[in-house]
């Protein structure tokens, strides 16, 4: 969707704000700065506030409570999850009330009971599927079931496997830790087979969250681009990427066409600020003070770098995006790429 800001604010407009939860509300246990305020203060300017997460470990309801603990309103019906996209997937596969292998933690549990399915951990007990999320506790004898229940070929009659999202990474307080992705990669590396995906990138997520909240103009608002930014552009709705969590400036700068947000912001605040336009004129692309030119080297130059450091991302996004070339086709200065945004 690129950057297509006319100096409004990135709330102007929107009736829905959607947000990822991981790397954007909070890391770990612990809230993200400014957050929770500017996500407090978006619902009292009349804004409806719903919660899109691929992280399957836990219930709906535990997310709410979480998020009421961290000083935000939240109900469980607030809160989309990746399970809940699978269990849609799983209920147009197999049969109502079929036996379900879970490799996963309690917020797959309870989506897959209420589902109205059976839940195993063992392969031998002949499950119709198998659905895989993450949870902390996952380990070798989880992934080892899964590969016995999903040796034989989906198209050799082997049952179907759902995954709830392949996310590589997750934050947490410490840092960032293997996600869920890496988990279903054992799984494949195993079987030789791959997952459907249920949650981010894909678009079915996205498309119950805004009918479940009457969205007209929702904005996404996340922190990875391969998830979260892809999966809004395929939803066709607007998107914010927030650099509290995974991708950094060289991630934005590289960012392919379908994953690329409509806005960029440092962190939460940034919602209410005019952003600025991207102008481009005698091959010279500004936002705000910071302007970056292309030239035939191709060099990237950096003309001004402005008085703010993700107004000089933004330019130097911009300018990159526009070219219709990949940034390895570039060189490209290290300030542009520098990274002062980590909280």
């Amino acid at each position: 969707m690129g950057l297509f800001s006319k100096d409004t604010t990135p709330l102007a407009g929107v009736d829905t704000v959607l947000a990822d939860l991981d790397g954007v509300v909070y890391a770990g246990a612990g809230p993200l700065p400014h957050a929770v305020e500017s996500l407090n203060r978006a619902a009292a300017d009349g804004r409806r506030l719903g919660y899109i997460t691929n992280n399957a470990s836990r219930t709906d309801a535990a997310v709410a409570a979480h998020l009421r603990e961290l000083g935000l309103s939240a109900a469980a019906e607030d809160v989309v999850t990746s399970p809940q996209a699978a269990m849609r997937l799983l209920a147009q596969r197999i049969p109502a009330g079929a036996r379900v292998l879970v490799v996963g933690g309690e917020g797959l549990v309870v989506e897959v009971e209420k589902a109205g399915f059976t839940v195993t951990r063992s392969a031998d007990d002949a499950p119709a599927a198998v659905v895989q999320g993450f949870a902390p506790e996952v380990g070798w004898t989880q992934l080892a079931e899964a590969a016995y229940a999903l040796a034989t070929p989906e198209a050799e009659g082997g049952i179907p496997w759902i995954a709830t999202n392949t996310d590589w990474t997750i934050p947490q307080a410490r840092g960032i830790a293997p996600g869920n992705g890496t988990l279903v990669s054992a799984v494949h590396t195993a079987v030789g087979r791959l997952a459907t995906v249920a949650g981010k990138p894909e678009a079915p997520i996205f498309h119950e969250a805004i009918a479940r909240f009457a969205a007209v103009h929702p904005l996404f608002i996340g922190d990875r681009l391969d998830t979260d930014i892809a999966g809004a552009q395929a939803a066709g709705i607007d998107s914010a990427l927030v650099l509290t969590g995974i991708d950094r400036p060289k991630q934005v700068l590289a960012a392919p066409a379908g994953a690329r947000p409509t806005y960029i912001l440092t962190d939460l605040r940034e919602l209410f600020e005019p952003y600025p336009a991207t102008r481009t004129k005698g091959g010279v692309t500004t936002v705000g003070s910071a302007s970056v030119r292309i030239d035939a080297s191709p060099d990237i130059q950096i003309l001004s770098v402005g008085d703010r450091a993700i107004d000089l991302l933004r330019a130097g996004a911009a300018a990159i995006w526009g070219s219709g070339r990949q940034i390895f086709g570039f060189r490209v200065p290290e300030q542009l790429y520098a990274d002062p945004f980590r909280a």
